[in-house]
């Protein structure tokens, strides 16, 4: 039976999607968000704790106040050419936290933790399709970042019984059909809101950020997975673990790639029009797969 559940980050994108999923399945949301990065308005399923995960005192109360049976945890730093700028932000907003969470957990009996994880950690593929155990090596800090909470996350649970499913995903896209919620970045770094900003608004200039990939046409080539998708697969998980599932990863995407430039084409094609981009050098940071 669905109980109550701690959304760490339920103002984001993500979070917010699967707060609707998780509060229609019956689950008591509690969103613990610094709106940072987050929305106010977003937080439309369940009550809203502004607190900072750095911060010990502000997540002992929320644990104190909400008593949660499982946690969601969607709270990161996720610019990953800003990993590789500033470091330290991202080991201390995913990692450190991540460990006051846990902390906080053990106190308080709390033995089930859905974490948003990233296809980031695996770095460049070294086969077409990524299964679960594909080599770990990140290329950046902010999928070292990511990995590094994942092995916490074995170590608590093999120490504590406290159970885990991490969720990597590839590319989350697209937004809530009835427009009850969606996608909103105060820093937008997404490829296909930023194309569709190229096609309709004529003071910004869309940038295609490299275009000598190996691949078939030379930009890079991602997996999109719609976020209504994600927040199922969230669920399916949160109830798993509820029924007392064992630890696990999975990986969420759709096992098709989609370039660049097929989603500039696809934005053209729905405006009718010519989506003008131009091109620069891609990030060292930015794997062509």
């Amino acid at each position: 039976m669905p109980g109550k559940v701690l959304v760490l980050g339920g103002a984001g994108y993500v979070g917010s999607h699967c707060c609707r999923a998780f509060s229609e399945a019956g689950w008591d949301v509690t969103v613990f968000d610094n709106l940072s990065t987050g929305w106010r308005d977003l937080v439309r399923w369940g009550k809203l704790i502004e607190g900072d995960l750095n911060s010990p005192g502000d997540i002992e109360a929320a644990f104190s106040a909400i008593k949660p049976d499982a946690v969601a945890h969607f709270a990161a730093s996720t610019l990953v050419g800003e990993s590789v700028t500033e470091p330290g932000k991202y080991y201390r907003n995913n990692t450190f936290t991540t460990l006051n969470v846990l902390d906080a957990m053990q106190r308080h009996n709390t033995r089930a933790i859905i974490f948003s994880s990233t296809c980031a950690i695996f770095g460049h593929a070294q086969t077409e399709f990524l299964a679960e155990d594909h080599p770990k090596n990140p290329i950046n800090p902010y999928g070292m970042s990511k990995l590094m909470v994942e092995q916490m996350l074995a170590g608590f649970d093999h120490a504590h019984g406290i159970r885990s499913a991490c969720l990597r995903y590839f590319n989350a896209a697209g937004a809530d059909r009835q427009a009850l919620t969606g996608e909103r970045h105060a820093c937008e770094t997404h490829l296909i809101p930023l194309a569709l900003k190229g096609a309709y608004d004529p003071g910004y200039s869309f940038t295609i950020t490299g275009t000598d990939f190996d691949t078939p046409d030379g930009t890079a080539l991602r997996d999109y997975i719609h976020v209504e998708d994600l927040a199922e697969a969230h669920l399916l998980a949160l109830n798993a673990l509820e029924q007392g599932a064992p630890s696990n990863a999975f990986n969420l995407g759709t096992g098709r790639g989609t370039s660049v430039a097929e989603i500039v084409d696809a934005v053209e094609r729905e405006r009718a029009g010519a989506c003008p981009a131009r091109s620069d050098r891609a990030a060292l940071a930015t794997p062509p797969v």
